[in-house]
């Protein structure tokens, strides 16, 4: 019914944000342009109880948070004739960094100007230090559907990392926060 969003294309574009955690947003997969407001809105995963995100708990927060911020600009909830249909997934890629210091605690030579028992070419004092932390790279998705032409408005992408599980639900919320605002403005025509 719908065609799919390209992963690939998606994952592309979020293997440069690795070294920051903003939250950066692309938009994507404009089939038809935003020709009048929409007023009235619904979300498929709500209706369908279709889950966008692994953890049960932060896909209802997503459903009542993406549902109140809409609400919050104006538009209105309607299930039988929306003017804009919104359907929301998520990709969770876990990763691994690998930082390495080059942080000597000895200078090259020792304390003095050469001492033979303080260098040793065979000790590893002055190996760089490697240490590994992990992290996933989050990726919050909503399409915004025209229900009378089944096109997409737009796909609009949030990509931003999560460094531990607390961190997690806020990431999520500034995520989808930032999308419904860069979908709101482009749907204000006073804006335009």
């Amino acid at each position: 019914m719908f065609p799919k969003s390209n992963p690939i294309l998606i994952l592309l574009m979020a293997l440069g944000l690795t070294a920051c955690s903003s939250i950066d947003i692309f938009k994507e997969n404009t089939e038809i342009p935003i020709r009048k407001p929409y007023k009235t809105f619904v979300i498929i995963n709500k209706e369908l109880d279709m889950p966008g995100f692994n953890d049960p708990i932060l896909d209802e927060i997503v459903k009542a948070e993406l549902q109140a911020q809409l609400e919050a600009s104006g538009m209105v909830y309607e299930r039988e004739r929306p003017d804009v249909v919104i359907r929301y997934h998520s990709n969770e890629d876990p990763r691994k960094r690998e930082t390495v210091n080059n942080f000597n605690p000895y200078p090259f030579w020792g304390y003095r100007v050469y001492n033979p028992w303080v260098f040793n070419p065979y000790n590893n004092f002055y190996q760089p230090r490697v240490s590994t932390s992990n992290y996933e790279l989050l990726q919050v998705i909503l399409d915004f559907i025209d229900p009378v032409q089944d096109k997409y408005l737009m796909t609009l992408t949030a990509v931003t990392e999560v460094s531990s599980p607390k961190g997690k639900k806020n990431k999520v919320s500034k995520s989808l926060q930032k999308v419904t605002e860069t979908f709101i403005s482009l749907n204000n025509p006073n804006t335009k």
